[in-house]
């Protein structure tokens, strides 16, 4: 038989006699038991286990009742779970540096021409710097101007002047310091200029409109198979609770949390064999985000990315440890444990309240969650702006 993973510090099933951690010398595999020291008299009291050690005369009767409670189906499941739980190793996670998906960067990204023909969308991060919002077209930036002048208006036609959060280059050029959601409109640059000494003054007029965004908080979404206990069994439920609450604990340490989305159970027919009981879990793995943060975290483990990358690679290995500890056992199979590559997982993106995302409208940035328009809003966190014709400002959160 393999050796029984490492030792760790963790909370245990018990009989009712004992609820503190196991000692260094606690093994998981064929039978879970430990042994430890409680009362003034330093008598040994067994606490959860399947193995039990013959009583002496005074403890036969508190042996046997702790047998019997280590022989049922929702004990020894637990056995499994917990012997997943503490066998695990520190994960190995890579370092995750993420860009909004499709959001491609070129060279030209960071400065974005205007043209004379239709508004031209330009994209902000929220609380980031804004590229360089040229007042020239395509044509016009690869020319000589001569004797140019620039004036910039805002969202409400007033004209622009420098401070701590806007500044304009000496080309003419709208740079936006620290974007807030505020700061969103449509912006209007006057351009006048001379294509050459000899000739006229030129006026051109150019529009942008000045979308801020967000990176997306996508959260995971997992589900996996258990063998069962029969459907109308209490053990089932127990046992539920018993996964939720290791599964919440594993990532814990990461604010991040699991919630239970779907728990069902179904008599199941096998490919060429007779029927089983299985229940099916759903459930959703999400982290805080920073503003949300008990204390303020400026350290990289503390991005969001990071931190839902490593919860993702704790459950995948808590499961995968299941499998490992099932296979180590000489007994027969616990009545519920998990069924070997079943755990499925898939990427759901979801937006702040008042942005969404649109492939249509923002083509250039299709999987941003990008701030609400006039005539639509979001009031919670799903992925799209709904419609509402009273909505008349960027980022509504309602439709009054």
């Amino acid at each position: 038989m393999l050796a029984p993973p490492p030792p760790a510090e963790t909370e245990a099933p018990s009989s009712g006699r004992h609820s503190g951690p196991p000692p260094a010398n606690f093994r998981c595999g064929v039978g879970a038991r430990w042994v430890t020291t409680s009362g003034t008299d330093g008598r040994q009291v067994a606490g959860g286990g399947v193995w039990m050690e013959a009583p002496a005369p005074g403890r036969a009767r508190r042996g046997r009742r702790q047998a019997r409670a280590a022989g049922s189906p929702l004990f020894r499941a637990a056995v499994v779970l917990l012997c997943a739980f503490v066998a695990q190793a520190p994960p190995a996670v890579g370092q995750l540096i993420r860009l909004p998906r499709g959001f491609h960067l070129s060279k030209d990204v960071l400065k974005i021409v205007g043209s004379p023909n239709y508004p031209v969308k330009v994209y902000v991060m929220l609380h980031e710097r804004s590229p360089h919002i040229l007042c020239v077209t395509q044509r016009l930036r690869n020319s000589e101007l001569i004797d140019p002048l620039f004036q910039w208006h805002g969202p409400k036609g007033k004209v622009i002047s420098e401070n701590s959060t806007t500044h304009i280059t000496s080309t003419g050029s709208l740079v936006f310091q620290d974007f807030e959601e505020s700061m969103t409109g449509i912006y209007t640059c006057f351009l006048e200029y001379k294509p050459t000494v000899e000739e006229v003054v030129k006026n051109l007029q150019l529009k942008f409109i000045v979308y801020a965004y967000r990176e997306p908080r996508f959260y995971y979404q997992f589900t996996a198979r258990y063998h069962a206990a029969p459907c109308n069994s209490v053990y089932n439920v127990s046992f539920e609770n018993k996964l939720l609450q290791i599964l919440s604990k594993l990532v814990h340490d990461l604010s991040c949390e699991v919630a239970l989305l779907k728990s069902e159970c179904h008599h199941v027919k096998m490919q060429k064999a007779g029927f089983q009981n299985e229940l099916f879990f759903k459930f959703a793995v999400s982290c805080l985000d920073a503003e949300k943060e008990p204390k303020l975290c400026k350290d990289q483990d503390c991005d969001y990315s990071r931190k839902l990358s490593k919860a993702k690679n704790l459950i995948e290995r808590f499961f995968n440890q299941q499998v490992t500890v099932l296979g180590r056992r000489a007994e027969p199979l616990p009545e519920i444990y998990y069924i070997e590559d079943t755990l499925q997982m898939v990427w759901i993106n979801r937006c702040f309240p008042g942005y969404g995302i649109n492939t249509l409208k923002h083509p250039k940035c299709p999987e941003c969650c990008v701030i609400c328009s006039p005539g639509s809003y979001n009031p919670s966190d799903g992925t799209h702006c709904l419609q509402c014709n009273s909505s008349l400002a960027f980022g509504a959160k309602a439709c009054l």
